[in-house]
């Protein structure tokens, strides 16, 4: 994949049926490092317009059959994304208004300076830019969320400062795993905000939250007619974050058949809109996170083993709350606000909650917290039962300082196990490990089955 740090590439087309013209012309572009390609007439251009995107076109206007203007005149009905440099031998100012109100950018008469040339082909390449940028931006406000703050001075929390910072700059992709609720997409954030494309697009997707067909139609855009209800054009988040950062959330949720899509992306930067057979070149920075147990479901056969090793290149996990040792206050406090206060016992019952929702889960259990209050103070009867009844039923010895690190351990893997119902895949995928890691967890800790722990106890 072409990297999102990397010069861009400015791919053009020559049309014209003068073929010593074409050739000089060819030699010069292909010189100043361009991706050249010629056509010797409108229907070739148009035919291959069809199945490849370009930059700019070079148009002669005069031409035996289709004419320039008529080739602007499709290129505006199928609205062509490409800038257009057109050429003629008769230097009428007819033709070049009706050229200009046709879509073309620059205007050049014959005989031609291939240097002036040069210079109004990278003119008519910025302008494009700008527009796309524009659209771009348009896009990426549609789809932006409120930012925020990552929270924490744990020690996990410093190494994921620590590591956010190191590979940040890299244009690698990078995977993201973590129970729900840790807060994958804001690490994702802080990393296309460390890159070397800060000021390109950010844009998010979530796998989870669509269904497969409209899934590839987000990623990938359609054309007009690619499906019902496809009334017209639209672009991909591919497209959309060219240049910059895309962040697949739920990356695991991705359909096999999507996944040979995403694979391609990543291996040599084309695609396919849904209906279209024009390939497009996309240079995007790919973060993904998942809660799932990606080596797990390479060995299931539900994720590709090509996809997880092109993805998985570096890796960050993301800490579940309940081992992030002292960061629970900080977060209430920066979730409730300076205007709330907290009762006493308020601290002490979040404290011993396990949060399997993480972050999330507390953030939507101080909003519950705050509109039942009949004032800005939080009280423990403003909290969700289950999280009361939880702390009021964990054992003390849990929080205790001198308990070792092996027996929060054995609880904390107990408890789990307990809550899904001995479903032992489940719980591997909430620990964030994998059910190997969790057979010999079981093994080691004497928890072979609920039934056998209360004998036990």
């Amino acid at each position: 994949m072409t990297t999102a740090a990397a010069k861009p590439v400015l791919e053009i087309l020559l049309v014209d049926d003068d073929a010593d013209l074409r050739a000089d012309m060819a030699s010069y572009f292909a010189h100043q490092s361009y991706v050249v390609t010629q056509c010797a007439s409108g229907e070739e251009a148009l035919e291959l317009l069809e199945r490849r995107a370009v930059d700019v076109v070079v148009l002669d206007l005069l031409m035996p059959g289709m004419s320039g203007l008529d080739v602007l005149k499709e290129l505006q009905h199928r609205h062509a994304e490409c800038e257009v440099v057109v050429l003629t031998g008769e230097a009428t100012v007819e033709s070049a208004v009706e050229a200009m109100k046709l879509g073309a950018r620059e205007y050049l008469t014959k005989p031609i300076s291939l240097k002036e040339l040069d210079r109004l082909v990278r003119k008519a390449h910025e302008t494009g830019q700008l527009r796309k940028e524009n659209d771009q931006l348009k896009a990426v406000l549609r789809h932006q969320h409120k930012p925020s703050t990552i929270v924490g001075e744990s020690l996990q929390m410093q190494e994921l400062f620590r590591l956010i910072a190191r590979v940040g700059p890299t244009d690698k992709p990078i995977l993201i795993q973590g129970e729900s609720g840790t807060g994958k997409e804001l690490v994702a954030r802080a990393l296309h905000d460390a890159s070397l494309v800060a000021d390109k697009p950010l844009v998010v997707i979530n796998c989870a939250a669509l269904p497969e067909t409209l899934l590839e139609s987000e990623l990938f855009g359609y054309e007009k007619g690619a499906f019902t209800g496809a009334t017209g054009t639209k672009q991909g988040l591919f497209e959309v974050a060219d240049g910059g950062t895309l962040f697949i959330d739920e990356i695991g949720e991705l359909a096999l058949g999507l996944q040979a899509k995403l694979l391609r992306v990543l291996e040599d930067g084309t695609m396919r809109r849904v209906g279209s057979v024009k390939e497009r070149r996309v240079r995007v920075r790919l973060i993904a996170a998942t809660n799932r147990d990606l080596s797990q479901e390479v060995n299931d056969k539900r994720f590709r083993e090509d996809l997880f090793y092109r993805i998985n290149v570096l890796t960050i996990y993301l800490p579940p709350l309940r081992q992030r040792a002292g960061d629970l206050q900080l977060l209430v406090e920066h979730l409730t606000g300076a205007d709330w206060q907290l009762d006493p016992d308020v601290l002490p019952i979040l404290e011993r909650y396990s949060w399997p929702g993480n972050v999330r889960q507390l953030q939507n259990a101080l909003d519950r917290a705050k509109i039942l209050a009949e004032d800005d103070r939080i009280r423990a009867e403003n909290l969700p039962q289950e999280i009361v009844s939880s702390a009021h039923a964990r054992p003390a010895t849990v929080a205790a300082s001198d308990v070792d690190l092996d027996t929060l351990t054995r609880e904390h893997v107990l408890e789990t196990y307990r809550r899904h119902g001995s479903n032992k895949a489940r719980t591997a995928r909430a620990l964030g490990i994998g059910r190997r890691t969790l057979y010999r967890l079981l093994e080691k800790y004497h928890i072979a089955d609920l039934d056998a722990e209360r004998q036990l106890t």
